[in-house]
Parts: C-alpha cells; sequence; structure tokens
C-alpha cells in the first residue's frame, strides 16, 4: 500500500487507522455560484419562488413526456430508480461486446429481458463461487444493463394543445407513429425501452461539476442542449427593442443540472418520440396547469400555495398555467416579444408559427429543473449532525460506525468519495473547502492534492496518465462494455476533458472545445507531468524533452515544481507515438464517482445497477473488483486482506455509510415531498408473453404502474425502502 500510495505521488508517512482523508459535513456548504442568473442589474430569473415551483411541477409532470414520463419517473426514489420490472437492458452505452444486442437469462434462471421481474437472486450480474475471491470460479456473467424503463418512442408527429373548450383536459400523450422496437419486445408486443445506464440520484447532484455517467451534461449551459459552448448553434432569443429580436449565446457556469435538465425530455429511449423538440413541447403544455392529472398536496412545501387541494380533498393540478408561472418567473425579455416571424412553425399544415416563449422554452425549462433540484440538498444524517471532536472524528456516532469510518478510509474509499459530498466530482466545492477543511482532503499520513483542475494526473495500471477529475474505472464491467469518457456527444466532439488537455498543450486550440480545460494547472496535478531538470526520466517531460513554465498562475499551487508544462512541439513528438507514457490519458471505460450520500436507500449500485446491497459493494471492492482496466487507480482498487477475511469490518463500513442516510430523504420531508405520480412499472404478463395491448397501439403492451402518493412537507408516515428490501426472493 505505501509503495503504491508514493508512486502515485501523493505524499505518506507511517500508515495508521484512519490514515485518509477525514469526511465532514455538509451543512453549511455554499452552492456552487452561478453568475447572471439570479444576480446583477438584469438577472434572467426576475422571481426565484415561482422559478423553483415551475421547476418542480416540470419535473414531476407526467406530461412532459410523449407518453406518460415524467423526470421524476426515472428519480423518485430518494432521487434514484427504484422499479424491479422491465428495467433490463442488453448492454451499455455504446457497448462494443458481441453480446451488447441480445439478452441473457438472469442469474435464478428466468427468461430475462424485457418485462422481466428480477429476484435478489439475480444480483450481483457477476457472481463467483467465492465472492471474495477473484479467483474462483465464475457461476453467472451478464453485461445485460439495469437501467431505467422509459418511453415506447416511434417518430413524433404532433402534440396536443390544451383545449380550451373542456374543463377536463385529454390528449396528455404525443401523436407518434408507434411500433414495436426491433429490441425491446416480447413476442410481437412492443415494451418500453430501458436506458443503457442506471439512473443516480438528483439529490445533492447540484455539486457536481458536470452530471450523467460520462460527463456529457456540461458546466456551461447554453440554453438550448446539453453541450455548452461547444454547441455552435445554442443561443436564446432576446427582446431587444418593441418589435426587435436578436438569438444571443449564453453561457451559465455552474449549471451542468440544466444541462442534464433539457436532455432526457428529447431522448427517444427515455421520454420522447424522436424528432420532437422544446418547441413542441412548450406548445403542448404552456397553456396546461402544471400537474393537470397529478394530485398535488396542499401542505406541499412548494407547490402548496398554489394546490387545488384541501384538508380532506384532495384534487389534481394547480391553480395556475405554465404559461403563466414562466412570465412570473423569468425576465420579460425572454418572453415578451410580440411576432411570431422569427421561431418557426409545427410542420402540421396550418399549425400557428411559435412565439418566442415556446422558442425559449428549453431555457425555462432547464433553468427552472436546476433551481428546483438546488434545493434537493441532503446535509442533515447522523454523520452531518454529530458533534466533532479535536481531531475532528464525529463523537455521535456508535462504536461499530465509527469503526467503519475507519476501514472507509483505511481502504481508500476516501480517496475517491471524498469532501462534504463524498465525491471528487464535486470540483468547486472541494476547492474552495480544501483551504478552510483541508483535513477533509488530507492528513499528516496523506494528502489528495484538491484545485479547480478538471484534469490531474495519476498512476493507473495503463501507468502514469492524464485523467478526468471525478471520474474513475473500479473494474465493474470490460471497458468494452460501456466506454464512458471515450465516447462523444452529438457533435462528434470527445467528452473527456483528458484528451482535449493534450490537444491544448500541443497548440491545437481547434480542438478544445471546453475553454475550462485552458485553466489546467500542472502544479495541481497528483503526479508530475513535466520537471525542470536536465535529465531524461521516463513518464515525465524534462528539459531533454523541452519544458516551459505553465501559462497558468502560479499563486497557491499544490507542488511548485510541478509548474511546468511540455513545450507544444515535445507534446507534438509524443502524441506521434503509439506507445508514449508521458502523453498517456485513460478515458475508456472511465465514469463519474457519484457521491455516497443516502447510499443505503439509491441501489441498484454502480453504472450497469449490478448490485443489489451495499454487501455485494463490499465484497466487489474486498476482491479488488471483477475486471482488471487501464483506468484503474494504482493503489485504490486492489484486493484488500482487511476486508476479504474479516466480515465485521465489512459491517463496519455498511453501518457507517447509513449514517449518511438523511431521515427527510427516508421519510420523503421538506424538501424531499412531491406531488402523486404514477410511474410505468412493466406490463401485464412477464418476460415470457405480455397479456394486454396498450390504447397508444396495439403494438405495445399495456402499462402497470406503482402509484406514488402525494406527499406534504411533513412527509409520509412510512420510510422509503431499500432496493434489495422491494425484490422478491
Amino acid at each position: 500500500m505505501l509503495v503504491g500510495l508514493m508512486l502515485l505521488g501523493i505524499e505518506t508517512s507511517v500508515l495508521a487507522d484512519g490514515f485518509g482523508p477525514l469526511p465532514i459535513s455538509l451543512k453549511g456548504t455554499p452552492l456552487p455560484a452561478v453568475p447572471g442568473l439570479l444576480d446583477g442589474p438584469d438577472p434572467i430569473v426576475v422571481d426565484k419562488d415561482s422559478a423553483i415551483a415551475l421547476g418542480k411541477a416540470l419535473f414531476w409532470d407526467t406530461n412532459v413526456g410523449s407518453d406518460g414520463m415524467a423526470c421524476a419517473s426515472c428519480h423518485y426514489h430518494a432521487g434514484a430508480d427504484g422499479r424491479t420490472k422491465n428495467q433490463l437492458a442488453p448492454g451499455g452505452k455504446f457497448s462494443t461486446l458481441a453480446t451488447a444486442q441480445t439478452f441473457t437469462h438472469t442469474a435464478s434462471n428466468g427468461v430475462g429481458g424485457p418485462n422481466a421481474s428480477l429476484k435478489q437472486a439475480d444480483f450481483p450480474f457477476y457472481q463467483l463461487a467465492d465472492p471474495l475471491d477473484p479467483g474462483s470460479t465464475i457461476n453467472f456473467q451478464s453485461d445485460d444493463v439495469f437501467g431505467s424503463s422509459g418511453t415506447f418512442a416511434g417518430k413524433f408527429l404532433s402534440v396536443t394543445p390544451r383545449d380550451f373548450s373542456l374543463s377536463v383536459q385529454t390528449g396528455s400523450n404525443d401523436t407518434c407513429n408507434r411500433a414495436a422496437d426491433p429490441v425491446f419486445h416480447v413476442g410481437a408486443i412492443g415494451t418500453r425501452k430501458v436506458t443503457p445506464r442506471n439512473a443516480p440520484t438528483v439529490i445533492n447532484a447540484v455539486f457536481n461539476f458536470r452530471n450523467f455517467w460520462d460527463g456529457r451534461a456540461n458546466n456551461i449551459f447554453n440554453g438550448s442542449s446539453p453541450w455548452g459552448d461547444r454547441d455552435p448553434n445554442a443561443g436564446i432569443w432576446v427582446r431587444t427593442g418593441a418589435t426587435t429580436i436578436a438569438k444571443q449565446r449564453l453561457t451559465l457556469i455552474n449549471s451542468s443540472l440544466a444541462s442534464l435538465a433539457v436532455s432526457p425530455p428529447l431522448n427517444d429511449s427515455e421520454m420522447s418520440c424522436s424528432q420532437r423538440t422544446f418547441k413542441d413541447l412548450a406548445r403542448k403544455i404552456l397553456n396546461r396547469a402544471p400537474l393537470e392529472q397529478q394530485i398535488v398536496h396542499y401542505q406541499d412545501s412548494v407547490l402548496g400555495a398554489l394546490s387545488l387541494s384541501s384538508p380532506g380533498n384532495l384534487q389534481p393540478g394547480l391553480n395556475t398555467y405554465y404559461r403563466a408561472l414562466v412570465m412570473d418567473a423569468f425576465n420579460s425579455k425572454y418572453w415578451s416579444y410580440p411576432l411570431r416571424d422569427k421561431f418557426g412553425a409545427p410542420a402540421t399544415p396550418g399549425a400557428m408559427p411559435y412565439a418566442q416563449i415556446e422558442a425559449n422554452f428549453s431555457m425555462f425549462f432547464g433553468l427552472a429543473i436546476q433551481l428546483y433540484e438546488s434545493t434537493l440538498v441532503s446535509d442533515d444524517s447522523p454523520f452531518d449532525r454529530s458533534g466533532r471532536n479535536a481531531q475532528g472524528l464525529p463523537t455521535d456516532l456508535s462504536a461499530t460506525e465509527l469503526s467503519g469510518l475507519d476501514q472507509f478510509r483505511n481502504s481508500n474509499c476516501a480517496m475517491c468519495h471524498i469532501g462534504p459530498a463524498f465525491t471528487s466530482a464535486a470540483i468547486a466545492i472541494n476547492a474552495q473547502l480544501v483551504k478552510t477543511h483541508p483535513e477533509a482532503f488530507g492528513s499528516p499520513d496523506i494528502i489528495i492534492k484538491t484545485s479547480n483542475n478538471v484534469v490531474t494526473r495519476s498512476l493507473s495500471n495503463a501507468g502514469n496518465t492524464l485523467i478526468d477529475t471525478g471520474f474513475g474505472s473500479t473494474g465493474v464491467t470490460p471497458i468494452e462494455a460501456d466506454i464512458g469518457l471515450a465516447g462523444v456527444d452529438d457533435l462528434g466532439l470527445p467528452l473527456s476533458f483528458s484528451q482535449q488537455y493534450l490537444q491544448y498543450l500541443a497548440g491545437n486550440n481547434a480542438a478544445v472545445y471546453d475553454a475550462v480545460v485552458k485553466t489546467i494547472r500542472p502544479c495541481d496535478f497528483q503526479v508530475a507531468l513535466a520537471l525542470n531538470v536536465p535529465t531524461a526520466i521516463p513518464r515525465f517531460f524534462t528539459q531533454a524533452d523541452g519544458v516551459i513554465p505553465q501559462a497558468q498562475s502560479t499563486i497557491d499551487c499544490a507542488t511548485p515544481s510541478y509548474a511546468y508544462q511540455p513545450t507544444a512541439a515535445a507534446t507534438k513528438t509524443e502524441l506521434a507515438k503509439t506507445n508514449s507514457g508521458k502523453t498517456l490519458a485513460v478515458v475508456s471505460g472511465v465514469l463519474k464517482i457519484p457521491s455516497l450520500r443516502n447510499i443505503e436507500l439509491t441501489g441498484p449500485y454502480m453504472h450497469n445497477g449490478s448490485m443489489s446491497t451495499l454487501d455485494q459493494v463490499l465484497e466487489f471492492y474486498a476482491r479488488g473488483g471483477n475486471f482488471e482496466t487501464p483506468a484503474k487507480n494504482f493503489g485504490f482498487i486492489f484486493e484488500q486482506a482487511d476486508l476479504a477475511t474479516n466480515a465485521g469490518n465489512r459491517a463496519a463500513i455498511v453501518a457507517f455509510l447509513k449514517t449518511l442516510t438523511d431521515e427527510r430523504v427516508r421519510y420523503e420531508k421538506a424538501p424531499f415531498d412531491h406531488p402523486q405520480i404514477n410511474i410505468t412499472h412493466g406490463h401485464p404478463g412477464d418476460d415470457i408473453a405480455v397479456s394486454k395491448t396498450n390504447p397508444l397501439s396495439a403494438a405495445l403492451g399495456a402499462d402497470q404502474y406503482l402509484v406514488i402518493d402525494a406527499v406534504g412537507a411533513n412527509g409520509r408516515a412510512t420510510a422509503v425502502k431499500a432496493f434489495d428490501q422491494t425484490l422478491p426472493h
């Protein structure tokens, strides 16, 4: 262990109990600032409360989807997805495995695939004769993914706006050409499609610099798409005079939640028929009452004042319209232009051209949901509420829980699940808090260099490598099963910052699509990239190759001697080699490191949803993972005898992890209360036959539902269950 940490460039001394970074409370941690959103002389949002109400309504409203899917359909259970039926996809995102388009039978010998109901025995998806011995016989292995059931898809044709002649609105599903999907079907009957990754919780996601497992929800929100400044066609329409308007760029930092929000409503696996636009969605719902088919509790912490419900008389909907909420929440220059001459029209013959408020609906949608999700901060767990002694250790946890905290640190869990959000993906707050709480990012025994760098350099199985901060590989699956950061966006541009950084060093600015890459400081890397010494050193740039002082400021460098970068010529020389150890960037199979807060409630676990219990997760880490991948951090994930041979140590870590559960989340108390929602939960029948067809099309299976009741600010009487508690034996 000590040798591994020294090779990583981590400063170490004698290892002792609890030698790693010491986790701290999230209480009082500021949200990442979004300049220009709520502040300044001409803010985008002029009424924050109305914007939050708009965001909460949009998040939970099934009318947002083409066929009854809401954002909350995949994030209703402690911010995650707790469904157990019709949740399997045949492979990971962009999987190149030969079996990626075919389903595997389940471990319990079920057919598996579409409309399957999984059992406890079906987990994990990689089962060994001895789960603590990586060399033991593999009893079962599947590359299927436990994702989230979504839409039937089909080609979009039109929407049905509000009919003012009706007191009760109908026609909430879009008109689409629907048919059984080539992959998702049982016999000849189509089933709902399933996403190729597990849905992570949205609670505390506001602290992530980027969102989605592959980081494609950009930190910068452009008002139009998830892609930030890299999208050349992005922009919003701004009224500049009585009858003048202009399309302008929008660049809002720390707005990854807004970038995330505008993706699922147009995704034909998650919520939408293909080719639908936000202007179409706006046409559908702007004149409708929010949540018109869903009960809203009269004590809802955000929507209660607008609810049509009263004690003893629960009713659906709000006493307003989406249009009114948009106009209340947002600066009028984004919706008040009186003409319909700039924004196009629906494909439906004779349809009225779009208005400015429809053309800008993607911005309203993304920012409103971001402001709502920014209230979903879970910072009141037993761990957060505990007092601290002089060493910073919690004083109100049990002996077992404290032992689990020591094991959590000793087992290197705190290396990646670092800081108050328990993830290195929370770049901005970690960089801020390391100045006031250095113990959370290191100790006298170990120091993890924490900064605003979106890329660092560390030692992995592949060697000294650049890697995107907040991302890693644990060996859950082979890299071919999910390429992660090796993917590209819809524009064909790389998601990885590490690859862009190499192009920046080579002087190829045309290949740098995210401006933040140009701010990366080598002096804050975990392992040096370039050293100002004359001697040639393998895996490092030196004067023998060509080095220059880093282009960025050197104020408060973590390691001043690292403040050098290779010349453009030296970088190009190494990039031209097929086996350079100096310009290596690991991106394949690399995925975002999730938070551990409320982890007790947010199963199944891992990006492929392949583990149902925390015990299975601990067994996985005790044996050092399932596969050796190039990006696996050297010295972080390896066989750990202290865990593999001592069930008490594993149980203690689980006990500690459960202290991160916020009782407000467990009982859905404010701000985690919500409207009523019917969650699609498979189809009548099973994975062999679907027994009923859907009113949308005789080619599709009828929907079954989980009814999630409306909850007010005081929460529910019964606790949200852990995922494995909902699985039949």
